[in-house]
């Protein structure tokens, strides 16, 4: 009679191939800090070395607090955030409110194609963990210097740009519509998956 040889044992003297656990998340991106938009997303995030565009359709309704959640991620793992040309000074309280550490905030004032200029060096330093910028009209082909810096530089990418920009191609691995009223996202474009048909609520007022 033939010994019983469990499959713990097989697997302990690694007798056994063992296939790798998947998850839901992939290593490569961020975790957004709204489920619903993690779900929606392609690996359960932002693109760790992509551009995001983030359309909208004015600056100051509350748009930066989508990126909150990651940002402060970031900032308390000691990770450079950049802010380049933004349209409003950012408010301290609030930005400490969303446990942002101020420490490892820079903000660089830039006009026009400087924004540009200096969001590509930034990301291609690999010295940040995020590079956040505002652009106004910007072409495809600036938008691709923008990506292959963000993959060379290993870091995340992030452009905010008015709603009409929507009509025109982008190569951002992500796209998403942020609408005042109501607060929701709208998914445009996801690289590696289809954009959802549904909004997304913000969760913020």
């Amino acid at each position: 009679m033939s010994a019983v040889v469990t499959l713990e044992s097989l697997l302990d003297a690694q007798r056994v191939w063992r296939g790798q656990v998947v998850t839901s998340r992939s290593a490569n991106c961020m975790p957004t800090g709204n489920a619903a938009l993690d779900a929606a997303l392609p690996g359960g995030g932002w693109p760790s070395a992509a551009l995001s565009e983030i359309l909208v359709a004015a600056t100051g309704t509350g748009e930066l607090r989508l990126l909150w959640p990651t940002l402060a991620r970031l900032t308390s793992a000691g990770e450079r955030v950049v802010l380049i040309g933004p349209q409003h000074q950012p408010y301290p309280q609030a930005w400490l409110a969303a446990k942002i550490d101020l420490r490892y905030l820079s903000i660089v004032q830039s006009q026009n194609r400087d924004i540009l200029w200096a969001a590509e060096q930034c990301l291609r330093s690999g010295s940040c963990g995020a590079v956040i910028c505002w652009l106004g009209d910007a072409d495809d082909r600036s938008l691709r210097r923008l990506q292959v810096a963000a993959e060379a530089g290993q870091t995340l990418a992030f452009a905010y740009r008015p709603l009409g920009a929507a009509a025109n191609a982008s190569p951002a691995a992500v796209r998403l519509a942020v609408d005042a009223q109501p607060k929701q996202f709208r998914v445009l474009k996801c690289r590696g998956g289809i954009a959802s048909a549904h909004p997304i609520a913000a969760g913020w007022q």
